[in-house]
């Protein structure tokens, strides 16, 4: 059996799309063999010659070549794996699919060749997951799930023994530089004092592994010395009388990111960006947990329903927006500024009296009633509109934010019934 064969019968043992590619005489690039799983992920049959090697050029689909070709003389000149994604359009749909590029050197009839072998791996779940979480959020792009998990096994002494591909590609180290090496090399400083212990007490656990959750998540720390979010699975076994501990690591970092949106959406107001009210109360909240000073103020837009009824509803959410942009520009940045609902918004000032809170107040009333902003209304002319605020402050040892709040709303009904665009106190 020649070289050629061998190689053939290696990749169609293999599970993945696997394929090797090497060059010419000339230069040209070859497919030297592959598995049917690959050629289904192309979206080919057999080869017409019905043996290798096959010109690259006849195997990838055009649309896809230049880039596969790309990554593949650079794996040749520099030696460097690559990455790289691609979809590939079939009759049965599109399928992405991440081909990682390694060097492979071997003998073919007493000569030394490389080549360069491909791994295919279908990610088209993972692409559909990240196009559901774009339409869904139409602001934020997210895969929850990492294509590839690493897999790092430490001995007894915790020194690392077994360092995967993925694990390189997580940690940014090359195996041949953390093998030996202690586990903790891979964690954050903050984490390395109690680390030993935890381990020690996972050996004398009943329980042989530890399944992937949130509350085994950590940090692992990247050779660049970046911290990455990361879920942990771990389990043991006794290797000779002695402990092994292998551990099955996922990159989060998209999910936690996605997480904080999350977060952060469910404490924003959509249209105004503002602080909704739950946020405003909880931070309320925890002013008033402490003794320090804190003034409110509530506010409200004179004649909201008539600039909708006379303007419409897109250009009433325009003035919502104004008033928001407004309110943040006379604001310190302590403060928070949120939106109660509709028309009304709602001012927290820590560390201010009632006369600070009052005079803040009216600065923001007269650049409103002023019209001291620039704005390109959709109606091509100015709307004017001013508002109406109540201010309160806290009593001594208040704790009730919504008593708080209640003397603020008390304070806007009297500023409306002065006359409106005014600012009143209680």
């Amino acid at each position: 059996m020649d070289g050629s064969a061998e190689l053939q019968n290696l990749v169609n043992s293999i599970e993945a799309s696997v394929a090797l590619v090497g060059r010419d005489e000339a230069g040209v690039l070859v497919v030297s063999a592959c598995n049917d799983k690959f050629l289904r992920m192309l979206g080919r049959g057999q080869p017409a010659i019905g043996f290798f090697p096959v010109p690259f050029d006849a195997v990838v689909p055009n649309y896809a070549r230049p880039a596969f070709r790309d990554k593949l003389l650079e794996c040749f000149s520099t030696g460097v794996p690559q990455e790289l994604e691609q979809a590939y359009d079939l009759r049965e749909g599109t399928y992405w699919w991440r081909l990682s590029l390694k060097p492979f050197h071997h003998i073919d009839g007493g000569t030394a060749e490389t080549e360069i072998l491909i791994t295919g791996l279908d990610i088209t779940a993972k692409m559909l997951l990240r196009q559901e979480l774009e339409i869904s959020t139409s602001r934020f792009r997210s895969v929850v799930d990492a294509a590839y998990d690493a897999i790092i096994t430490v001995d007894q002494q915790h020194n690392i023994t077994l360092f995967n591909r993925s694990a390189e590609t997580l940690f940014g180290y090359r195996a041949d530089e953390v093998l030996n090496q202690p586990i903790e090399r891979l964690l954050p400083e903050k984490f390395r004092a109690n680390h030993r212990q935890y381990m020690q007490q996972f050996t004398r656990s009943p329980v042989n592994s530890r399944q992937m959750d949130e509350r085994n998540r950590v940090y692992g720390l990247h050779r660049d010395g970046t911290l990455l979010p990361v879920e942990i699975a771990i389990s043991k076994i006794s290797v000779g009388g002695l402990q092994e501990f292998t551990a099955v690591i996922r990159d989060i970092t998209d999910r936690v990111r996605l997480m904080d949106l999350l977060q952060k959406q469910a404490v924003t107001d959509e249209l105004t960006g503002l602080p909704n009210r739950r946020e405003f109360l909880e931070v309320v909240g925890d002013v008033l947990a402490t003794d320090a000073d804190l003034s409110v103020f509530m506010l409200d837009i004179d004649h909201f329903k008539k600039i909708n009824d006379t303007y419409g509803h897109d250009i009433g959410d325009d003035v919502l927006r104004v008033l928001s942009r407004v309110a943040m520009a006379s604001t310190r940045a302590e403060d928070i500024f949120a939106r109660w609902g509709g028309e009304e918004f709602v001012a927290a000032l820590p560390g201010v009296n009632l006369e600070q809170a009052t005079a803040l107040a009216e600065k923001l009333r007269l650049s409103i009633a002023h019209e001291n902003y620039r704005h390109d209304w959709k109606t091509g002319g100015h709307v004017a509109f001013t508002v109406s605020i109540g201010v309160a402050e806290r009593q001594p040892k208040e704790r009730d934010a919504g008593e708080l709040i209640r003397r603020a709303d008390q304070a806007l009904y009297r500023a409306k019934h002065a006359g409106r665009n005014c600012v009143q106190v209680n």
